[in-house]
């Protein structure tokens, strides 16, 4: 089914507010089964008609957002009935509503918000729990412009997307005439170039019939996409365990850090980081875990060579004769961690991000990291992420973080 989604709302293209909303529903039509098709951003008033316009001469349904306020600039119920070829009116349980939501909160309700009441004629007005304005639901057989289903929703994600949810997902599915929808997996897989992943299993998931195959890139991972019944994805999903089963970190889209929570918690394991050069990034993503608490004891940021002498012990001789970004540093570091901290697994990362700092033996993007655990000797690797800064620390934190995963899966 052909899904277009239209977003409205002049803030959108003035970049004073982030248009979020692409990204999740695009989450969420693919857990229905369904891709979005096209999507456009408009400003407020006239542009909103002709792109949805030409939004339903292409598509079987398109999801408008934003514009149902009271104010001036709210012109999307009226852009929608001009295009349909239809009228408002004021519905009465639509108004009932509103005149409760100012009730329960002792306010008076201004006659502008009347507004918000009104609805195409014969549509299905979509309740609000959490705001003023409800949403729209003009069925294909009402639509006097083409054969098109169109959804009229809040723009406020704490109102359109339990809506959605509620209201317009289950319509979506009736409307495809599926009880089951096709299956989708998504592999995340760290330390793997896309080329290289692409070039090791995709001939042979081509030869899956059914199977639809799709990468996504990102800074020290890849997310494999494998989509069609349940037989072709399952029958992907051992191609890629074949080649890649020690590096795939995850299969429910959760991100790196949650599954070394959960492996950490799962062992009764203890962590604790020392980190120089990513100023305390590994430290952030794991405590934005919940639970990290229970695994979690020391965030060392020693970003200064004092810093790693007088908080993690390491001698001065030691700094002067390699310098900071070197693997006995790391070594030294990794270790004062773990003893220190008193924890199971310190992971430690020492390097230069850039732009300045770097010589031809040491270039920018450099960056050595080592693991520490009770009882085992400390491992070390010499990475180069040639990267801005930013980029640069979210490399050196995956390829931590991803240490940290595997030494866990040993039982340690």
């Amino acid at each position: 089914m052909r899904i277009e989604i239209l977003n409205t709302g002049t803030e959108l293209l003035l970049g004073t507010t982030l248009n979020t909303h692409g990204k999740w529903f695009g989450e969420e039509l693919f857990k229905l089964g369904f891709r979005i098709q096209r999507l456009t951003t408009v400003p407020d008033g006239d542009a909103i008609t002709q792109a949805l316009r030409e939004c339903v001469s292409r598509a079987d349904a398109v999801i408008v957002t934003g514009g149902l306020g009271p104010t001036s600039d709210d012109l999307t119920r009226e852009c929608a009935a001009e295009v349909l070829g239809t009228e408002l009116i004021e519905d009465e349980a639509a108004m009932r509503s509103l005149e409760e939501f100012f009730a329960v909160r002792n306010k008076v309700m201004a006659e502008v918000n009347r507004k918000q009441a009104q609805v195409l004629v014969g549509a299905d007005v979509l309740p609000n729990a959490n705001g003023t304005a409800p949403g729209i639901y003009v069925p294909p057989r009402l639509n006097g412009a083409a054969n098109c289903a169109v959804f009229l929703l809040p723009g406020p994600p704490r109102e359109l997307y339990p809506m959605f949810r509620q209201e317009v997902a289950p319509r979506l599915v009736a409307l495809a005439g599926w009880s089951q929808p096709p299956s989708m997996l998504e592999l995340k897989i760290a330390g793997v170039g896309e080329s290289d992943l692409q070039q090791e299993i995709d001939a042979k998931l081509a030869e899956i019939p059914g199977l639809e195959v799709g990468y996504c890139a990102r800074i020290g991972e890849v997310d494999l996409r494998l989509i069609g019944d349940e037989g072709a994805v399952a029958a992907g999903r051992q191609i890629a365990h074949e080649r890649f089963a020690k590096q795939i970190f995850s299969e429910d889209c959760s991100h790196l850090e949650t599954v070394v929570v959960r492996l950490l918690t799962e062992k009764g394991l203890k962590l604790a980081t020392a980190e120089s050069c990513t100023g305390g990034l590994i430290s952030n993503r794991i405590t934005d875990v919940p639970g990290s608490s229970a695994v979690f004891t020391h965030g060392f940021i020693t970003y200064a060579n004092e810093a790693k002498r007088d908080l993690l012990g390491l001698p001065q001789a030691l700094l002067d004769e390699y310098g900071a970004v070197s693997e006995p540093v790391a070594c030294a570091m990794a270790e004062g961690a773990l003893r220190v901290s008193g924890a199971d697994i310190a992971v430690a990362v020492t390097g230069i991000a850039g732009p300045d700092g770097g010589t031809p033996d040491k270039p920018v993007g450099t960056v050595w990291i080592a693991w520490a655990a009770k009882g085992h000797r400390t491992v070390a690797v010499k990475q180069v992420h040639p990267r801005n800064r930013k980029d640069f620390k979210l490399a050196t934190s995956q390829s931590a973080l991803d240490g940290i995963r595997k030494l866990a899966l040993k039982g340690w």
